[in-house]
């Protein structure tokens, strides 16, 4: 007789090394020796990136199996003894938070996780919730944690999913150079094409699929489907060796932030949404090489940003002008001492563009010269030959706009780990590979 447990876990890292879907990748180690089975790949949640206190990436990890219920207990003993072990004490930004659930997560857990996706959840919702369903629980520091593992637990990954196929080397190595080699990756991007996303920067040709922090990461491919991933991975070249892997089911590159529309007037800070507006002030650059521009909707009118490091996008957008119509992928900045509540894009999609004129003096109709003004009200003299229009007006220019209908992104290097790429925007992802057809993890044995 087995039950289904959903084990939560985030927040078991820190910025001087750890990284949570570390942990749980060694917990997948020890936990694959004992008698259970899986029922899924773990599931890496990226929780909304707007959060001020996030963690690197927002990230959140599930692991979901079925084992005898006297084996639940010896599962919250080695958490409960590793997590101590693993995490740097001392470091005030690194508060734990594991939950542990027994069956379905009930529809409350699944409400939370949504919310978490796109808005602010308060530790005090999340801690009331999980002692109202009677969850196990284990946090240190303030318990933050909890927050991220709640969520994990409740979002199943239904609808469209991804997989990340994530390279760990020796924790003790993790202030050492990686050497990853980016001939490597740039080859493993050419024959893959669009089966794996995000590995390379096309504008700058730098490689992103190895992280800069002192963590154990050694390298993350991501794709639609984890045989794929074996096969891209068998083609990186790196100086350090690879000590574990494990292949993630996840939710990165699916927008699954960006399911709202809200109105100027409902905005809050830190929300992820898609917000419609006009463009009431074309974009101007301001210090540090930001633009800022904004629009409106019958419910009132915001300044919107997009940062320098945007590149391409940033010049794409600097060439709205009145009146034209978007849909803004975007994060919400909250109001301070030197500005107001601002949308932070991350995408747009032009649905709408206005006809853009310029008013240019009339032409002398007896010696061809442009004319000028007379005065107010005075029509127009040619400056040539003396001719009057008295009754002349301005001509009327209409230029040819270079932006067209559709969506545009910033460049992989300025995206976030749930934007959805050129190369998903038309794709879906429904089927979990489960149970798989290949391995999924493992530790790599020194010879």
């Amino acid at each position: 007789m087995s039950e289904e447990f959903h084990l939560g876990l985030d927040d078991i890292d820190s910025p001087r090394g750890g990284c949570t879907t570390h942990f749980a990748s060694i917990l997948v180690e020890r936990l694959s020796e004992w008698d259970i089975e899986w029922i899924d790949y773990p599931n890496l949640i990226r929780l909304n990136p707007n959060i001020p206190y996030r963690t690197r990436g927002n990230g959140a990890v599930a692991l979901r199996f079925r084992a005898s219920p006297e084996l639940a207990q010896d599962v919250i003993d080695l958490v409960v003894k590793m997590i101590p072990e693993y995490v740097e004490r001392g470091y005030p930004n690194t508060n734990p938070g594991v939950a542990l659930l027994t069956g379905n997560p009930p529809d409350r857990v699944q409400q939370l996780s949504e919310i978490a996706l796109w808005r602010v959840l308060s530790l005090k919702v999340i801690k009331r919730s999980i002692e109202e369903l009677g969850l196990w629980h284990y946090t240190l520091g303030n318990g933050r944690g909890l927050i991220g593992a709640l969520s994990a637990i409740g979002n199943r990954l239904v609808g469209d999913h991804t997989y990340e196929y994530i390279a760990y080397r020796q924790l003790a190595s993790s202030s050492e150079s990686r050497g990853v080699d980016p001939d490597s990756v740039l080859e493993m991007d050419r024959v893959m094409g669009d089966r794996t996303f995000s590995n390379v920067d096309p504008d700058e040709g730098t490689i992103l699929i190895e992280p800069h922090g002192p963590d154990p990461v050694l390298y993350g491919i991501r794709g639609d489907h984890p045989r794929d991933l074996i096969e891209a991975a068998g083609m990186i070249k790196t100086k350090q060796e690879i000590e574990q892997w494990t292949i993630f089911r996840t939710n990165q590159g699916t927008g699954q932030h960006l399911l709202h529309r809200v109105r100027i007037g409902d905005l809050r800070p830190y929300m992820s949404a898609v917000v419609h507006g006009t463009v009431t002030v074309p974009g101007r650059m301001i210090e540090g090489g930001h633009l800022i521009f904004t629009i409106q909707d019958e419910t009132g009118s915001i300044e919107c940003a997009v940062y320098e490091p945007t590149g391409e996008f940033r010049r794409i957008t600097s060439m709205l002008v009145l009146g034209d119509e978007v849909d803004l992928f975007a994060g919400v900045r909250p109001a301070s001492r030197t500005h107001g509540m601002t949308l932070n894009i991350e995408g747009m999609r032009v649905t709408a563009l206005a006809t853009k004129q310029r008013f240019e003096n009339p032409i002398c109709p007896k010696c061809g010269k442009r004319m000028k003004s007379a005065g107010h009200g005075k029509g127009f003299k040619c400056p040539k030959c003396g001719h009057r229009e008295r009754k002349g007006e301005k001509i009327v220019i209409r230029e040819e706009r270079s932006l067209d209908l559709g969506v545009y992104l910033p460049p992989p290097r300025a995206q976030r780990h749930l934007t959805r790429p050129y190369s998903r925007l038309d794709r879906v992802n429904l089927r979990p590979a489960w149970p798989p057809s290949t391995e999924w993890h493992g530790h790599v044995k020194k010879s």
